[in-house]
């Protein structure tokens, strides 16, 4: 099994302690360093903590559930960009739909084969590691579209004197699209360039990413 090259440090969140156990062991056999926590409330101290690079998170969990979990994660600037993949048992449109809303970058449905688990972990830790080292599009870093700015490099994007805070799915998806202003991209463009061939997204996920877009 191909490992990631270097170890991370993920954050598990789920109330299920056999899921925990899971999932640890599998990741810990990948060398990733793992915290753990059981609802939405220690998830977020142990992040503000940890400054993990991939957050796992349950969506069904008690005093604070996952959808509300992710809201605060991309409110704090600290934690904003992220990486989260929510965890769910359930395969309605719903789940997937809110957690973008909110700001996830990929869901992982239970239950899960190990080898599966770690392709999948693997595939979003390689996005975390590009984003380190990569502009989402190609330079010059900076682009001009009348009041609008995005810097590619510093992932900071300004209306006016206006920041607008994005998620990196949002950044990236913006610079995307104003990389050649007045192209009409087709869904597969937009899927390859800002979510890549490893994580299989629907429709759905670009209308919602979109739609934040406009709104902001």
């Amino acid at each position: 099994m191909q490992q990631t090259s270097s170890p991370k440090k993920i954050l598990l969140v789920d109330d299920e302690p056999d899921i925990l156990e899971f999932m640890e062991y599998n990741l810990r056999k990948e060398n990733h360093i793992i915290f753990k926590a059981t609802n939405g409330k220690e998830a977020i101290a142990k992040a503000l903590a940890e400054h993990p690079d991939l957050v796992i998170l349950d969506i069904m969990m008690p005093e604070m559930d996952g959808i509300e979990t992710c809201r605060h994660f991309r409110e704090h600037p600290s934690l904003k960009d992220t990486v989260i993949a929510f965890l769910t048992a359930r395969n309605e449109d719903y789940s997937q739909v809110a957690g973008f809303e909110v700001g996830a970058d990929d869901y992982i449905t239970k239950p899960i084969k190990p080898r599966v688990l770690i392709s999948r972990i693997n595939a979003l830790l390689r996005r975390v590691r590009a984003s380190t080292t990569e502009t989402p599009v190609s330079s010059p870093f900076q682009m001009v579209l009348g009041d609008l700015k995005i810097d590619r490099e510093r992932y900071v994007v300004t209306k006016g004197s206006q920041k607008i805070d994005l998620p990196r799915k949002e950044f990236e998806l913006l610079a995307f699209l104003a990389s050649k202003p007045g192209k009409v991209f087709t869904r597969d463009e937009i899927l390859d360039r800002v979510w890549g061939n490893e994580v299989v997204v629907g429709d759905r996920t670009i209308d919602v990413h979109v739609r934040k877009l406009r709104e902001k």
